[in-house]
């Protein structure tokens, strides 16, 4: 048993950071030990209230600390590129959040790097690891319900107005698709895959970045989904799956650790509940991503880059179906 610990970094000090930190500090193998903000007071203050050794007021100083193995990368969309590769052509393991990048051209860039320098990338899409969905999908490749047919899934919250915060500001990425909207796009896109055909319908809010989106995506076979998601409003966050003998739904907050409808014709629903972990659930990505380290991968094979180049392939065409640009990032 490989009992090395690892030396965790993160860069970007925000809320998701805070988040994951706490749940990284669960993990016998994780050494929290250097926080990084462009602000050394804020990386100072992050770093007692989390647990970090170091503090480093610069990216550049923590990514050239030769102790650093990992950095869980969690500034807005739109510097993901720009903060992975700093870290990979460092050596440094990168599990940058989702979305992994603004588009597909920067996320290939990334995947590319990691090859060059032979460093571990994996974007920090913690649904792949959540208990609830791997049981969704164990259910539907079981053929059990038989073939999948629909996937209708929803996200939505109403968060404050800042027409400067990344949320809202469309040259970090701001709108619902990337930051929310790519929940339901992602759990369509693992069970159906990729789709032949993509129709949006979209608004926009005051600083030009979209507000709301639906999404249909349709395959010659039949098969569809239904999608959206929203800052303007709240909505259940779940995730249906309609089989041709049966559905699946994934709870309230179906992204993260949930629970499980499965309900057949004639028969009474049943609902599926899994064991709570230690933690809010980032710990799984966390720990999976030292499992690779140990082995001595570079890309994982439960969240390979395949399936986050495809996400974004899919976003990119989403975007450009419903008008909605990033000023800087026009690059596809």
């Amino acid at each position: 048993m490989n009992d090395k610990r690892y030396n965790w970094a993160v860069l970007g000090c925000g809320k998701i950071a805070a988040k994951f930190a706490a749940d990284l500090a669960l993990l016998p193998k994780a050494r929290l030990y250097a926080a990084a903000s462009r602000s050394l007071d804020n990386a100072r203050s992050f770093a007692k209230e989390a647990g970090f050794e170091r503090a480093y007021g610069s990216y550049e100083e923590m990514a050239a600390d030769p102790a650093v193995d990992v950095v869980y990368v969690a500034t807005p969309h739109a510097l993901h590129k720009e903060h992975s590769l700093l870290c990979l052509r460092r050596g440094k393991a990168v599990l940058c959040e989702k979305a992994f990048a603004i588009n597909a051209a920067e996320a290939r860039d990334m995947v590319q790097a990691a090859k060059d320098h032979g460093v571990f990338l994996m974007e920090a899409f913690w649904t792949m690891f959540q208990p609830s969905f791997l049981a969704t999908l164990a259910f539907i490749n079981s053929g059990e319900l038989g073939a999948l047919r629909a996937v209708r899934a929803d996200f939505a919250f109403k968060p404050p107005y800042d027409p400067k915060g990344r949320l809202f500001d469309p040259a970090l990425g701001g709108g619902s698709l990337l930051d929310i909207g790519i929940y339901p796009v992602f759990a369509a896109l693992v069970t159906l895959g990729a789709p032949d055909s993509i129709r949006t319908l979209a608004s926009f809010g005051p600083t030009g970045s979209e507000e709301s989106i639906l999404v249909s995506l349709g395959y010659k076979d039949g098969r569809m989904a239904s999608l959206a998601s929203s800052f303007a409003a709240h909505s259940p966050t779940q995730a249906e799956f309609w089989l041709e003998k049966g559905y699946l739904r994934l709870n309230r907050h179906f992204n993260g650790p949930s629970s499980l409808s499965v309900g057949k014709p004639g028969e009474d629903e049943r609902i599926l509940r899994f064991e709570k972990g230690s933690g809010l659930g980032y710990e799984l990505e966390a720990a999976h991503v030292m499992d690779c380290l140990d082995e001595g991968k570079i890309e994982s094979e439960l969240l390979p880059w395949s399936l986050s180049l495809s996400l974004m392939e899919t976003l990119d065409r989403i975007r450009a179906d419903a008008g909605i640009a990033y000023p800087g990032h026009d690059r596809t």
